[in-house]
């Protein structure tokens, strides 16, 4: 059984009942819904289709709202594109919506930007395609040199790469947007463009205060800000999204692949689940089958440890989303028969508190060894299977809960597989696992249980044939 969880970006390509349902069949964990685009009846719409139909096929499938984040664009040009050409002079006049761009000028919606960048900056416009070079600073006209010839138009993104920006960490949308996703009950916040853990506390407070203490919040790792703050955000977050496209226009290319493989090793460490995303299978955006090094980045971040993979475009506006699904899911299946559980084991030994990780790594072990068809984790609020996850056992993680929200809730850790279930007892929870369809007959299974049944009492661990 595949262990690597599977996010999927909601889009006009995916919205509709059948390739939804062809989705959710497939292997979604979590439905991403990208709050960059479209207004809040659209996601509405979305949101309310997963639940209905992943509970017409008795899946868990978590929603996690992706916000759109602070972000510098560019403002309207006419024509709506135009060519710039390398060594010509081009003029960015910051907040200045009334100037139309055009071959020499433009302006951004960031006010700010001419008191952050000084002489020699590079700025990068449409994810990079064209690099301007700052010649000098006066009042709110930023003077640059065109590095390369190539188009721009208007409201392209654009980015300062090693510029610490004065950006608020979160916009007035995406405060109404989070308010939004707290009305709908959505499982997990994805918050785009976090540079420290104050803005990851922000975000928390904002939920909290409109009944979504329990929403989970997956900080997108994405400037070089981000990286260099990145102990202090794990700590502030309930889990990290590594989000390769911005990561990747704000530090040098060459350094995602290294800095991707820190993030997800530092997650592991601490025992939160991480998502690698952008790009997985691009070409899939297009072709019926993904490009060979696709595969191998795919293999590679789970090699690297990631909890989640994700299809942003491919699943959202692509020609072949329940194909691209159904490719992640080929190579998760494939590439986890290289993972060791021994060494992974090992690692967590070292960070797992004491008695938690005893009863964690015995329940593993036992697994290991006995081969298992299923640890069976019976929990209130997701910790134990979470410490579970950490020690990355071969067997699926059967998480037995009374609690939908809890269920969601541990939906993307690695292994783990919620079921829930009214008054699941050390007695009945192995049948629960067996009608769930984890377990068989003559199979063995490791329950892991806490008595009394009060969170984070973790300290029980029986092994059982199944009947």
């Amino acid at each position: 059984m595949r262990r690597t969880k599977l996010v999927c970006t909601i889009g006009p390509a995916s919205e509709n009942e059948e390739i939804l349902t062809k989705i959710i069949e497939a292997g979604m964990n979590a439905s991403r819904h990208n709050f960059s685009h479209g207004d809040h009846e659209e996601h509405k719409g979305r949101m309310v289709k997963v639940r209905e139909i992943s509970k017409k096929l008795g899946k868990e499938v978590a929603i996690l709202l992706d916000t759109k984040g602070p972000e510098i664009r560019t403002g309207k040009f006419e024509p709506s594109k135009v060519e710039l050409t390398a060594g010509t002079e081009f003029t960015i006049y910051a907040g200045a919506e009334d100037v139309i761009g055009d071959t020499t000028k433009c302006s951004v919606t960031y006010a700010g930007l001419a008191k952050d960048v000084k002489a020699g900056d590079t700025i990068l416009i449409d994810d990079g395609l064209v690099g301007l070079e700052v010649v000098s600073v006066e009042g709110n006209a930023v003077k640059c040199v065109v590095r390369n010839t190539g188009l721009v138009g208007t409201h392209k993104g654009v980015n300062v790469p090693g510029v610490s920006i004065k950006l608020p960490a979160m916009t007035d949308k995406d405060r109404a947007d989070l308010i939004f996703g707290c009305e709908m009950g959505v499982n997990m916040v994805a918050a785009s463009f976090i540079r420290k853990a104050e803005d990851v506390k922000a975000i928390r407070e904002v939920l909290v205060a409109n009944g979504g203490a329990d929403i989970q919040i997956f900080s997108k790792i994405e400037n070089q800000e981000g990286v260099d703050n990145i102990d202090a955000i794990i700590e502030a977050s309930d889990g990290i999204m590594v989000a390769r496209g911005d990561l990747g226009v704000e530090i040098p290319m060459e350094d995602v692949p290294s800095v991707q493989k820190m993030i997800i090793e530092k997650c592991n460490n601490a025992g939160k689940p991480v998502i690698t995303a952008t790009q997985m299978l691009d070409s899939m955006m297009r072709n019926p089958r993904p490009t060979r090094a696709e595969v191998s980045d795919v293999t590679n971040a789970i090699l690297d440890g990631t909890d989640a993979i994700m299809l942003s475009g491919e699943s959202a506006n692509g020609s072949w989303p329940v194909e691209a699904v159904e490719t992640m899911v080929k190579i998760a299946t494939k590439s986890e028969e290289m993972l060791s559980y021994e060494l992974a084991s090992s690692k967590a030994k070292k960070h797992i508190p004491a008695v938690p990780g005893v009863m964690s790594r015995a329940a593993c072990n036992a697994a290991h060894e006995l081969k298992s068809a299923a640890i069976v984790s019976l929990t209130q609020s997701g910790a134990t299977a979470k410490r579970i996850s950490q020690c990355r056992p071969d067997a699926p993680i059967v998480t037995v809960t009374p609690n939908e929200r809890v269920a969601k809730k541990v939906a993307l850790c690695f292994g783990v597989y919620p079921v829930v279930a009214e008054n699941a007892t050390m007695e009945n929870a192995v049948e629960i696992a067996k009608n769930a369809g984890f377990v068989k007959a003559n199979d063995t299974a490791v329950v892991v249980a806490g008595v009394p049944a009060n969170e984070g009492n973790t300290n029980i661990v029986k092994v059982e044939v199944v009947k």
